[in-house]
């Protein structure tokens, strides 16, 4: 069996209907808290198991052995490693054959603050024994499309990432390179990082907003404090506007920039530039 955990998220979507392409229904299962969202799923004969990351006796009989599975990162920043340390001990009880895991960029030497779960997970990982994949993924060029409307709005987008550059790319291309590990072979115990074949700035991405939507939008940089408060005052909590404005500061340093292409090798093909995605948002209003 394929083994998808958070699979209704928005990177797990994708890769459930990417491995729907190259396997039987009847291979593929889904772990997720709430069976309503994989109905869909179900109705093609895809197994779905009810499991919460902080109810590790909900992952019992989750995994068999033989299974390859697909731990993607859970979303609740601070509570994910032992959320993770749950899934893997289930992982490694049952004997699966392969864990593949989505961290992210330079997990092992990043500065940023979101990395200090991924790499205590990779090292949890590796501790286990099992045969594993790390995918770490870069930053998703959806982070900026999906706040177009504010920038265009407001004719500004605000960040402390300097001219720092970042290589992004779609969430879908990075749940494709899932898929060909998932489904592949000669990947265990590797680690790939996983970014888009070209880089911007945010002046760029925002000068290519403008040429595209035909209004004016502006970067404003900030210091990493300000940045912080004035995300907190369009309502995103103190801790995670505090993540984004650091992440924007690892930006500036260059660790969401990585030249290797690994991801379009995976992938077998070239990953979109930022001005093509910046066009379908634009489309999709």
């Amino acid at each position: 069996m394929f083994v998808v955990t958070g699979a209704t998220g928005k990177l797990g979507q994708y890769v459930v209907e990417g491995l729907l392409k190259k396997v039987p229904a009847n291979q593929v299962a889904v772990a997720v808290r709430n069976p309503d969202k994989a109905k869909a799923w179900a109705a093609r004969g895809v197994q779905v198991r009810q499991v919460d990351y902080d109810r590790p006796e909900t992952l019992n009989g989750v995994f068999s052995k033989g299974d390859t599975v697909l731990l993607i990162s859970a979303n609740e920043v601070g509570k994910r490693f032992p959320q993770h340390s749950a899934v893997i001990e289930a992982a490694k009880k049952a004997g699966v054959k392969l864990l593949a895991y989505t961290s992210i960029l330079f997990a092992d030497r990043s500065g940023l603050s979101l990395a200090g779960e991924h790499k205590a997970t990779e090292e949890a990982i590796r501790a286990s024994g099992l045969p594993y994949v790390f995918l770490r993924n870069g930053w998703y060029v959806e982070n900026y499309t999906e706040h177009i409307g504010p920038a265009l709005q407001y004719g500004v987008v605000q960040g402390s990432a300097k001219e720092g550059r970042v290589a992004t790319a779609t969430r879908e291309e990075y749940a494709d390179a899932a898929v060909a590990v998932l489904t592949g072979t000669g990947h265990e115990n590797q680690v790939y990082e996983l970014a888009g074949d070209s880089s911007f700035s945010l002046p760029e991405y925002v000068a290519e907003l403008s040429r595209q939507s035909g209004k004016p939008v502006k970067y404003v940089d900030l210091p990493v404090a300000e940045y912080s408060a004035a995300l907190q005052q369009v309502g995103v909590p103190k801790p995670f506007a505090d993540t984004l404005a650091d992440a924007d500061a690892g930006l500036s340093r260059g660790e969401l920039n990585d030249t290797s292409r690994t991801l379009s090798r995976l992938i077998g093909r070239p990953t979109a530039p930022f001005g093509k995605a910046i066009g379908a948002a634009l489309k999709q209003g």
